[in-house]
């Protein structure tokens, strides 16, 4: 189950093949600051030539002139900042370069994780939300790698080694100078614990924005036919306003960091350099180490000035990295089986044997359903809105597993079989025709993408979109539009069929594939099918009962249940539920007034 439990850890887990060059980019971090903090002690050793002349430091190691040290010193400084600008640019490279590309690897490896859940989990997860933790939550994670990850490795070195320093040359008041540091770390800990679950809300409020705008932008046409522009731009208004007002919980507290940091250096920094003076006034401290010491509280201290920005990005990419993490945490629950199969080979013969089945809600679409759907036959499924036709559809393509019994092709249970052989068998038409934004040729050749021309075009004829391509501006190298756009919901149809027809999948399913078109449509889908119906095992869900009048079996559900089969006449004459909605749709009921 996901967990919202040590992000940082569970990201240094995703990145072990990364280690070494986050190993790598730390050990520049560390030089580049450890040259940085240098030149207070050249200034140091300047203070103590000029003071003393032959009697300073470098004067006792064997460079008695003054001008000589003086030099040397400058000698040294080039040398210094040169490093520090070598390892400044060094750390710069492999910290952006290792954000680009654990950026990249979220980024690819979340998606085609989500690929591999089930179809329950969209259903219960918003497409804006998804879109918010490939995009933003990865984004955030890489500013914080691009920028935070350095500060931190930079703040500590300077505390080790500038505390290292001062308890080696002045011990007496070392203390002073870190009096401050608890009083920051424990602030720290406590505004990282306050701090935490408003970034937290922040990220889920970003992700609400993102999935209201994914939605009112897929369906701009259903906001303009019922003018409901100024109550959906009020509901994105709304949306962003509880956006803003956590931003602002959050942004309240992060600011009011910083200048309490600020007050604990001052008394550090203030203590050290009366002290200090002190000492050095009465001759026991170097004047020398004096300008030393000055020098490096005020390295030490005010990089802590920035530690309020840097837990402040940091806690962001922590929420967003629990974010990207439990989505790679979230495993399926449709396992895939081993048996792989020939799905050329497949003979397209699908059994239910007692099959139940209850969504996660508790609601129950199928109860013990047994039947046969005899393979290069067609079989269709009729039954009001709700009766579980599209459930059985599901079942077939295993977007989910029966609660109990079981679903087989070929005599093989379908949790046996691969998913990629199960599905490469299978070729899928539905009332919701998807498309992508790109060419009818690409379009049609979704499922086939190494197909010649030749084959896109015999697909074409064959589901009677030929015609209406060819009249297109492009013909078939026309851009379609999102969705399929600029198409109408008839043509949109016939290029799925077209689309179905090019795989040459040995089992065709068409849900609901005629419902939403005109009658002219219609018969141009029907005589396709008529004439590829012979070699495929086709499986029908339809309303409109004309449709699947020449099936060889016609199974009616009623509630979940099988409560009629037969040919089309056989049901007619049976006189049931077939009958009844025969004759509501040819107009043969009676209906009283």
């Amino acid at each position: 189950m996901p967990t919202h439990t040590a992000p940082l850890r569970r990201l240094w887990t995703y990145a072990s093949g990364y280690r070494h060059r986050i190993i790598l980019a730390s050990i520049w971090s560390f030089l580049n600051k450890a040259v940085d903090i240098a030149p207070p002690f050249l200034i140091g050793l300047a203070v103590d030539v000029v003071a003393n002349g032959s009697d300073s430091f470098l004067g006792r190691l064997g460079m008695p002139d003054p001008k000589t040290q003086i030099l040397a010193i400058a000698a040294v400084t080039f040398v210094i900042w040169g490093l520090e600008s070598i390892f400044e640019y060094l750390y710069g490279v492999a910290w952006r370069n290792l954000a680009q590309s654990i950026q990249h690897d979220l980024r690819i490896d979340t998606y085609q994780h989500i690929q591999q859940l089930d179809v329950a989990y969209f259903e219960d997860r918003s497409t804006g939300d998804l879109m918010a933790v490939m995009n933003d939550d990865v984004n955030q994670l890489e500013r914080f790698l691009d920028i935070g990850a350095n500060e931190v490795i930079q703040l500590l070195t300077t505390v080790i080694l500038i505390g290292a320093t001062f308890f080696i040359i002045a011990p007496s008041i070392a203390w002073l100078a870190f009096l401050p540091i608890p009083v920051i770390l424990w602030g720290s800990l406590r505004f990282q614990k306050r701090i935490e679950p408003r970034y937290a809300v922040v990220r889920d409020e970003a992700a609400a924005i993102n999935a209201q705008l994914s939605n009112n932008i897929g369906g701009i046409s259903t906001i303009k036919a019922f003018t409901a522009e100024d109550r959906e731009v009020e509901r994105i208004t709304k949306a962003s306003d509880r956006y803003r007002s956590a931003n602002e919980s959050a942004i309240k507290l992060s600011s009011a960091f910083t200048p309490l940091i600020r007050v604990a250096i001052l008394i550090g920094f203030t203590a050290t350099l009366v002290w200090g003076g002190f000492l050095a006034l009465d001759g026991s401290l170097n004047i020398g180490l004096y300008s030393v010491l000055v020098f490096l509280t005020q390295r030490l201290l005010w990089p802590l000035t920035r530690l309020g920005q840097t837990v402040d990005l940091y806690q962001r990419a922590m929420a967003s990295t629990n974010r990207i993490l439990d989505v790679l945490d979230t495993k399926p629950t449709i396992l895939d089986g081993t048996t792989e199969i020939d799905p050329s080979a497949v003979s397209g013969r699908i059994s239910f044997q007692d099959v139940s089945f209850s969504y996660d809600n508790g609601f129950q679409a199928l109860h013990d359903v047994t039947l046969a759907i005899e393979p290069s036959q067609t079989t269709a499924f009729v039954g009001s809105t709700g009766s579980g036709k599209t459930t059985l559809i599901k079942l077939i393509l295993r977007f989910y597993d029966p609660t109990t019994g079981a679903v087989l092709l070929d005599g093989v249970d379908l949790r046996d079989i691969t998913q990629r052989d199960l599905r490469d068998s299978m070729a899928l038409v539905s009332q919701d025709v998807f498309l992508f934004h790109g060419t009818v040729t690409e379009n049609v050749a979704y499922g086939v993408p190494n197909a010649s021309r030749e084959q896109i075009l015999d697909a074409a004829q064959r589901a009677e979109a030929h015609d209406f391509i060819e009249s297109l501006p492009n013909g078939y190298d026309t851009i379609i539009g999102e969705r399929g756009q600029k198409l109408s919901g008839g043509q949109r149809q016939r290029l799925s069929l077209a689309r179905a027809l090019l795989t040459e999948c040995p089992i065709l399913i068409l849900d609901e594939a005629t419902s939403a078109v005109d009658n002219e449509t219609e018969a141009a889908i029907q005589r396709s099918l008529a004439r590829i119906s012979h070699n495929k095992t086709m499986i029908v869900v339809a309303h409109r009962l004309s449709t699947i009048r020449n099936a060889d079996t016609i199974y009616v559900i009623d509630g979940g249940k099988m409560v009629e089969h037969g040919s089309h006449d056989e049901l007619i004459a049976a006189d049931g539920i077939y009958r009844s909605l025969w004759d509501v749709q040819t107009g043969a009921a009676v209906v009283i007034k």
